[in-house]
């Protein structure tokens, strides 16, 4: 009983930890972050914010991981790997389809835009030319992709609700 109290205790941390952070990023900090700030500066901004945010939550991730495993192995209506009798297993499919959207959106953005964009950054530091408008249109595309982990971090707690009451 206390494990499974801890695990769901550490799972909610988690969850707060990651998608509140993408919530503050997106609704709160970007859009300000926009107004305040000029060309040169909010790609600077969004770039430290976005490796903090990464950092956070690739660990949450892992913790998530763990302790949904535990969690789903404990439930009662869990028949098995696959195995789809019920609302639940349904809903717990989805859920776990939409995390892994979000995971791949984040990988994305760690391993893909921000090195792009740090390495322009680097060049242009360095006095080199760098093509006009393309730390912009990165981090246009990042915001995007930020946006797009809002919305699966929404259908994510939506299917969390449809399994919790099946």
């Amino acid at each position: 009983m206390w494990a499974l109290t801890a695990a769901y205790w550490l799972h909610l941390l988690a969850t707060v930890a990651w998608v509140g952070g993408i919530f503050t990023m997106a609704i709160l900090v970007l859009p300000s972050a926009r107004k305040a700030l000029d060309r040169e500066q909010y790609p600077k901004l969004l770039s430290e914010l976005t490796a903090r945010l990464q950092r956070v939550g690739w660990f949450s991730l892992l913790v998530l991981f763990g302790t949904g495993m535990f969690q789903m192995i404990s439930h009662p209506s869990y028949s098995g790997f696959l195995v789809m009798g019920n609302t639940w297993a349904w809903a717990i499919l989805l859920k776990h389809l939409s995390i892994g959207g979000m995971v791949l959106t984040s990988a994305y953005i760690t391993w893909g835009l921000l090195p792009r964009m740090e390495r322009l950054s680097l060049l242009q530091a360095a006095g080199r030319e760098v093509q006009a408008g393309e730390k912009a249109r990165l981090a246009q595309r990042e915001t995007a992709m930020l946006y797009a982990n809002v919305a699966l971090s929404i259908v994510v707690l939506a299917l969390t609700a449809v399994a919790r009451v099946s």
